[in-house]
């Protein structure tokens, strides 16, 4: 059933997965009968042959109806794994559970190795977890309810709600069946997610992220149920006999659902629509909200109603993925987006885990988004030095590369990317061009020959995920292949790659106007007295006019959540009513208000609209032209030019004009670019500032 090769390995014990001792060969530890329930979701999430079954061991001691009892060391081990002490938690998880033959404890070490699989992308590790995936599903099959009959059991398969008969069987379940209920479908998930490697496995794996998305349906029905019966009784708001580490799990499963199925594409999601499945952004932010308590008004800083005594098992990890989407997600959409309410789940967690890398990097995260990623590196820095975990080393080392590049420190980025090119495996072919760029931008002889070395390489590592090639290693692949036609020359690349990364919105006013501006003024001038004639000349041309346009635009209109210290803002701007700050020493006294700067960075948009025609290779910049010109246009209150550009970006129309050079009528980082121009729509609709 796994979509890669090596993932029928047969299950065993916990002393056969990596790095887990175990005192006893497979042949000596004793066994113990199993019973899979024949259950819907077990046919069409994993497949359990006998020599699956005969391998599980057994203490001897451990008891099923017991189960629950674990909850207490699980959420202890939870908070020792996200306080940085990950590797203490793993060695007491094959400690306290060396057959790995307990419910909680089987799927926790899933949940890790899942974890440090897909921060890595290892193909090694991602086997490891789908091996350690499908032995915890064989647990939690051992915990859960057999269904009723077969008759049952097809039911459930025609009607697809997959249990045998919905809330009613729900709720003839004891709480150790229904937690182990909820850990399957966990399972199912991770297995999704894990195994996805092409066209055919994202078809067999919809069907089982299909069979986890109704079961987590049904709980949702049956605990509301059950809370409606307790008011009805007099015994409200809820029912207290179903625990809170019971409904934080299906609020998680429930959340995490109706989120991914909102972020789909309207022609994705149509057809998904076809299947009963929709998603509500604002409903499935707060689902995930609600296991800690947190407010639906994100207008203001809150405190969470739930304290770290009073939540559920899977409380800290909502939080977790509701900071993923307000930091990360973020790039791609404005609606549900709060900044303000990240950096109340920040201040939270990090009173409970200052020393937990995940909410530290998230931090750095979040000082990045405010236009501060020197305050960032810092955070980040710190994270790796608490982290025994090279695969989450790789995520800081990504983001530390990125913010330099933001605050044009080529020489100190060349380490950075120096290691993340050696030893980081997800897009390889990315982090040979970003060195490369790290060396072209700081120059030198030396830089530059290893400089062509790299870019030389950038074509050869380059991968495909799920069948399609990365968009970033495709435009980074062309990038390198045009150095090499110009004899070993690109413009600006340190900057470009910075804004297709989404760096550039995220810079602040004193690094646009000291390191960028001046240097692409001084591209301008050179460029202007240039003969056209020369190679790729209306190439750069437009570049450099649509890095100076966007550059303005951003210190006319800073991103919203930006934030400036007293300081910054008199060194930008001067004393009020005297001048003299960065602004006016470097754009001119005749720029002196944001809307005047704004219209300035409107000419260079326009010029790269006018002269698209001429562009032979990057033709990406068109369409960018149009986007962030039409951002500009709403920050100068034009919001009916604003909307034609944006919906220029989002028709599909060429809108070059000369499409001759490009095949198949695409561009560089085209679905990106269509993406966040549909983004700044639907903000653009709702009032938000862009």
């Amino acid at each position: 059933m796994f979509s890669r090769k090596h993932s029928h390995a047969p299950v065993t014990t916990a002393g056969h997965h990596r790095d887990v001792p175990s005192s006893r060969s497979s042949q000596e530890m004793p066994q113990s009968p199993v019973s899979i329930p024949p259950t819907p979701g077990n046919e069409n999430g994993f497949y359990f042959s006998r020599q699956d079954l005969k391998a599980v061991g057994s203490s001897g001691t451990y008891d099923r109806s017991r189960a629950l009892d674990d909850l207490s060391l699980t959420k202890n081990l939870l908070r020792t794994f996200l306080g940085g002490k990950m590797v203490e938690a793993e060695n007491i998880m094959q400690r306290e559970d060396p057959h790995f033959e307990r419910l909680y404890t089987s799927a926790g070490w899933a949940v890790v190795q899942s974890l440090k699989a897909l921060m890595s992308f290892e193909e090694k590790e991602i086997s490891q977890a789908l091996v350690s995936t499908k032995h915890a599903a064989l647990i939690a099959g051992q915990h859960r309810k057999p269904a009723s009959s077969l008759a049952g059991r097809l039911a459930g398969l025609v009607v697809g709600n997959g249990s045998a008969s919905g809330v009613g069987f729900i709720k003839s379940m004891t709480p150790v069946e229904r937690h182990a209920e909820l850990v399957y479908c966990e399972c199912l998930l991770q297995k999704a997610i894990l195994g996805i490697g092409d066209w055919l496995t994202f078809i067999r794996e919809f069907i089982n992220i299909r069979s986890a998305t109704n079961v987590y349906r049904t709980l949702d029905q049956f605990v509301r149920q059950a809370d409606a019966e307790a008011v009805a009784r007099g015994e409200g708001p809820t029912d207290v006999s179903i625990d809170k580490d019971f409904r934080s799990g299906v609020s998680l499963g429930n959340g995490v659902n109706a989120l991914v199925l909102s972020l789909l594409p309207d022609s994705v999601g149509s057809i998904v629509a076809l299947f009963g499945f929709k998603g509500d952004r604002t409903d499935a932010l707060n689902v995930l909200r609600s296991p800690g308590g947190w407010s639906s008004d994100t207008s203001k800083e809150s405190e969470p109603t739930i304290g770290p005594d009073e939540e559920g098992l899977r409380r800290p990890v909502a939080d977790l993925m509701l900071l993923v989407f307000h930091l990360y997600i973020s790039t791609i959409t404005y609606s549900g987006v709060s900044v303000g309410q990240a950096r109340s789940l920040l201040d939270y967690n990090l009173k409970l885990y200052p020393g937990g890398v995940f909410f530290l990097f998230l931090k750095g995260r979040l000082f990045t988004m405010e236009s501060r990623p020197a305050l960032g590196l810092e955070l980040y820095h710190k994270g790796m030095d608490v982290t025994e975990y090279r695969s989450l080393k790789n995520v800081a080392q990504w983001e530390i590369g990125l913010g330099l590049f933001m605050l044009c420190d080529w020489e100190k980025a060349i380490p950075v990317w120096r290691e993340q090119e050696a030893d980081a495996n997800w897009s390889k072919a990315t982090y040979a061009y970003a060195l490369a760029v790290a060396h072209y931008e700081t120059g030198g002889e030396e830089n530059i020959k290893e400089a062509l070395r790299l870019m030389a390489k950038v074509p050869t590592v380059t991968q495909k995920i799920g069948g399609k090639s990365l968009p970033i290693e495709k435009f980074a692949s062309r990038k390198s292949r045009k150095f090499e036609a110009q004899g070993h020359r690109l413009l600006h690349p340190g900057l470009e790659f910075s804004y297709m990364l989404s760096g550039t919105p995220h810079t602040s006013r004193t690094t646009l106007l000291s390191k960028h501006i001046p240097a692409l003024k001084s591209t301008l001038s050179t460029l202007t007295a240039a003969p056209s004639t020369q190679k790729g000349y209306w190439d750069d041309l437009a570049l450099a006019n649509f890095l100076y346009g966007t550059c303005l635009r951003y210190v006319a209109y800073p991103d919203p959540e930006a934030i400036e210290t007293e300081e910054e803002i008199l060194l930008v701007d001067g004393k009020e009513g005297e001048g003299g700050g960065l602004k006016e020493a470097v754009l001119g006294s005749h720029l002196k208000t944001s809307e005047d700067i704004g219209k300035e960075g409107e000419k260079h948009f326009m010029w790269v609209i006018n002269n698209g025609p001429k562009i032979e290779l990057d033709h990406q910049y068109v369409y960018t032209a149009h986007l962030e010109l039409g951002k500009l246009y709403a920050c100068l209150g034009d919001k009916v030019e604003a909307k034609r550009h944006l919906e220029l970006v989002v028709s599909g129309k060429p809108l070059e004009i000369n499409t001759a050079s490009r095949k198949g009528g695409k561009y560089s980082m085209q679905n990106g670019i269509h993406v966040k121009s549909i983004s700044a729509l639907e903000a653009l609709d709702s009032g938000r500032q862009l």
